[in-house]
């Protein structure tokens, strides 16, 4: 096996191959680009939200990876441990170092299940759900359907996520299931969110507030989830703006773990003093390193981190390192795009898009912060098949 690549690509998820897909096309079959990756599995995780409101089969979700590296990349099944930017290499769990002209870093976050106190032991039974992992977001939906009245808590901590609505989406599906099953009069439905409002876009905010409000959804800003008390049934959080602690009784708790960047990256050369890697917002270069690239969730670009994020990314990434290569000016330029589907009930859901600036840049041609059931279509039945076919063999 080679010990030197001409393109490393560190992660094989949505935005690893993502850019394998397009840096394979436009380098042709000798491009020597190999993918650092050491899940067998890859994961359609956007549509864990509907598996989690029993809308949408959790084998659905799951794929093998081989069959979705591109043709003529050598998959490495094999994690980074480290970096060594200076000598252009990185180091392996099996003990292999691997040689670089070009890196691109794409190895997602990482989900922090022990921040919480007792969340490991009690995630999955008694009621505690989340719908962060294939292995226990099937609890959620059970949780959700045997639910029979009381405390129905959401969480939503203090640190970046995985799609920053996605915390609520769930919510919203399990407001809805609770009205179908004729237990929402027994029930208190209370979104503890460690952020100060429900989303950082005014336009989509207002939305938010209107549907929380009109279904007695109760509100509470600046509480972090600190500590789980399974044995009676108590979340315990952190009033951001106090210090002070909230003990509240549940019946259900769905979890939204705390998150960060991945250690190995945040012990590495390449992190800013956050621990993310440390890339011009633009570019997506690495801002001291001209030879490393990054995109995604692990980076620190400021946007949210989403899938449809990675989406645009993608193409800047390719399109600059095949310039960076042949030492032309980077053309290509990230404006900072993302999009959240917020889902707010069966057959509804607000499609929330903005830049940097945290500017609209809605893509069609009606009011898109409005619920509307074509979104909900857009979300449960095109969205997959796009990914899958279209965003993973860098098509769009």
């Amino acid at each position: 096996m080679a010990s030197h690549y001409r393109i490393v690509i560190v992660g094989g998820g949505a935005a690893g191959i993502s850019v394998a897909a397009r840096l394979s096309r436009a380098l042709g079959k000798n491009a020597n680009i190999a993918i650092i990756e050491p899940s067998s599995d890859h994961y359609y995780q956007p549509g864990w939200t509907l598996v989690g409101g029993g809308t949408f089969r959790l084998e659905a979700t799951r794929r093998q990876e081989s069959t979705l590296i591109p043709r003529h990349v050598i998959w490495l099944q094999d994690s980074v441990v480290a970096f060594d930017p200076d000598n252009h290499s990185v180091e392996t769990a099996k003990g292999q170092r691997i040689g670089y002209d070009y890196l691109v870093v794409a190895a997602g976050l990482q989900i922090n299940w022990n921040k919480v106190e007792g969340l490991p032991e009690s995630i999955g039974r008694g009621g505690v759900c989340s719908n962060y992992s294939y292995q226990t977001v099937s609890s959620t939906w059970e949780s959700i359907r045997n639910f029979s009245g009381g405390n129905a808590i959401f969480t939503h901590p203090a640190t970046p996520v995985k799609c920053g609505g996605a915390p609520q989406k769930i919510m919203y599906l399990a407001d809805d299931a609770f009205r179908r099953q004729k237990v929402r009069e027994n029930s208190r439905v209370i979104f503890a969110i460690a952020n100060p409002n429900l989303f950082q876009v005014e336009r989509y905010r207002v939305v938010l507030e209107q549907v929380a409000a009109e279904r007695g959804i109760q509100t509470l800003f600046l509480h972090d989830l600190v500590r789980i008390d399974s044995a009676a049934k108590e979340a315990v959080f952190r009033k951001l703006n106090t210090s002070e602690e909230v003990v509240l009784p549940y019946n259900l708790l769905h979890v939204t773990p705390p998150m960060g960047p991945p250690d190995f990256i945040r012990a590495s050369p390449l992190a800013d003093a956050a621990g993310w890697v440390d890339v011009h917002k633009h570019t997506l270069r690495h801002v001291r390193y001209p030879n490393v690239f990054a995109l995604g969730d692990c980076s620190n670009l400021p946007t949210s981190k989403t899938a449809a994020a990675i989406r645009k990314q993608a193409p800047v990434v390719a399109q600059n390192l095949v310039a960076a290569m042949n030492e032309q000016t980077l053309p290509g330029s990230y404006d900072g795009y993302t999009s959240c589907p917020l889902v707010t009930g069966y057959g509804k859901m607000v499609l929330a898009e903005f830049d940097y600036d945290k500017t609209p840049q809605e893509t069609f041609p009606f009011d898109q912060a409005r619920e509307r059931w074509s979104m909900w279509l857009l979300k449960k039945y095109l969205l997959p098949p796009m990914y899958w076919y279209g965003m993973l063999r860098g098509r769009f």
